[in-house]
């Protein structure tokens, strides 16, 4: 069915393929895993916003030794958060496409 989706749709997809193959039994993610997953997966969105105090703010709370875990609700907030405090999002704007 995703093969007729729009890009959005497909976009979407991925990210909750994402999720579901770094999460646990519950189909939760530990902190840790969090972040491992936006290292390896979403580094072009935080590479370089290392200094801005939001994303100190989001990687704070991902260190916290804590077992609370992110459930796929926060998870898609926490990509939009770091999605819209990046300068990729500047690059973002500037693209048109064509379709």
């Amino acid at each position: 069915a995703l093969r007729k989706g729009s890009d959005l749709e497909k976009a979407f997809a991925v990210a909750a393929l994402m999720y579901h193959n770094y999460a646990d039994p519950e189909g939760k993610l530990s902190k840790a895993k969090t972040r491992s997953l936006l290292q390896s997966q979403f580094w072009h969105v935080i590479q370089g916003q290392e200094n801005k105090p939001k994303y100190q703010e989001i990687i704070s709370y991902l260190d916290e030794e804590s077992e609370n875990k992110i459930d796929f609700e926060d998870f898609m907030i926490l990509l939009v958060s770091l999605t819209l405090m990046s300068d990729l999002l500047q690059e973002i704007k500037n693209v048109k496409t064509t379709k």
